[in-house]
């Protein structure tokens, strides 16, 4: 049960370390999807900013190429100028219009290098854009390399714990092999156990198998106690009230169920092997002091005892070894079924066997004590 109880508690342990670990690798994922969403973002702006001032670049080239051409024009215009000189000094008409001309082209020159500095203007923007960008993308790639960084410690502390949960699996793999074992050794020593206690009852159960012998032996001859299966005798059939002196006229029935009883005992071989002493007890009421029933009974016991050493029987059986008297005064009562003294049947003689104890007992010591 302790064994069953410590399971489950490693088990919910490792589900949430489990969970754990889930959660942290779900944000990991985020983080690492925020960052390249955010990258091609930034990247798409830069491009889109590179494009426009690539198209830009090439529109002042291309009015660069035009002021040239303009300037080549010019020079062509000054060179004409010169040659006709001496024509414009002639016509004078012709020289204000060359020299309108000249003024139109002075008026297109200044607009283009108008235009020319608004686009050098626009130029130095996008130059500041650019940087702009350039320091905003700087930016963010220290940021990456930053993410990078922690993605990377997360990465390790995770293989670290992933390690750390491979090594607990170990533990608990051996553990379990552990607790297999010892199992398997329990169930041995429980069924081994079993086969001592089916023993041990075999043992104890033996007064109750001399007793069902000791019954169909006597047949309906005698009757006796079914659970110790003692012989009663009624004190008032074998001696009058407060005497201990035997009647003649009972000696002839208690002669004849000692023989029957005894002989029983003896005869059978299932019994005699197991047979220790016979033992006659007796019991009276608890009418008087205990001092004088403990007298009364031990001197009607032991008359019973004299009568029955004085028979053929108990000398050719060699019972006298067997035969041992005790007084009990009323310390063992019978009581009728609401619980108040039967008297009459308190007062009693009791025959009864005692097996041989010893051996049982030193057989259930050594299996207890057998490893």
């Amino acid at each position: 049960m302790f064994y069953n109880n410590n399971k489950n508690e490693d088990t919910n342990f490792w589900l949430s370390y489990a969970d754990l670990m889930a959660g942290l690798l779900f944000v990991f994922i985020l983080l690492i999807g925020a960052i390249v969403v955010k990258s091609t973002v930034l990247k798409n702006s830069l491009d889109s900013k590179e494009n426009s001032l690539e198209n830009s670049l090439s529109l002042l080239l291309l009015r660069d190429s035009e002021v040239q051409k303009l300037k080549k024009l010019l020079a062509l215009r000054t060179a004409e100028l010169k040659t006709n000189k001496d024509e414009l000094l002639i016509s004078r008409d012709a020289l204000k219009l060359k020299t309108d001309e000249l003024v139109n082209l002075n008026n297109i020159l200044l607009s283009q290098n108008m235009k020319i500095d608004d686009f050098n203007d626009k130029i130095i923007i996008m130059q500041n854009l650019l940087d702009e960008s350039n320091a905003t993308l700087s930016q963010q790639n220290i940021k990456i390399q930053d993410y990078e960084n922690k993605v990377l410690i997360l990465s390790n502390s995770l293989t670290a714990k992933e390690d750390a949960l491979k090594l607990k699996d170990n533990e608990l793999l051996t553990l379990l092999r552990t607790i297999e074992a010892k199992e398997t050794k329990y169930d041995a020593l429980i069924a081994k156990l079993q086969a001592q206690k089916a023993k041990i009852k075999s043992l104890t159960g033996i007064k109750i198998k001399v007793i069902a012998e000791l019954k169909q032996s006597l047949g309906n001859n005698v009757e006796i106690d079914a659970s110790s299966g003692s012989l009663r005798l009624s004190s008032n059939i074998l001696f009058d009230k407060g005497s201990a002196l035997l009647k003649e006229g009972a000696k002839k029935e208690l002669k004849k169920v000692f023989i029957n009883y005894i002989g029983a005992l003896t005869s059978n071989r299932n019994i005699r092997d197991h047979l220790d002493r016979i033992v006659i007890e007796g019991h009276t009421d608890s009418d008087g002091g205990y001092l004088l029933n403990l007298n009364l009974s031990q001197q009607r016991a032991y008359a019973v005892m004299n009568y029955l050493l004085t028979l053929d029987f108990t000398k050719k059986n060699k019972i006298k070894p067997l035969l041992v008297a005790s007084g009990r005064s009323y310390l063992d009562p019978i009581y009728y079924k609401n619980g108040k003294e039967d008297k009459y049947n308190s007062r009693r003689i009791e025959i009864k066997f005692r097996l041989k104890n010893d051996d049982a007992m030193h057989e259930i010591e050594r299996i207890l004590d057998y490893e």
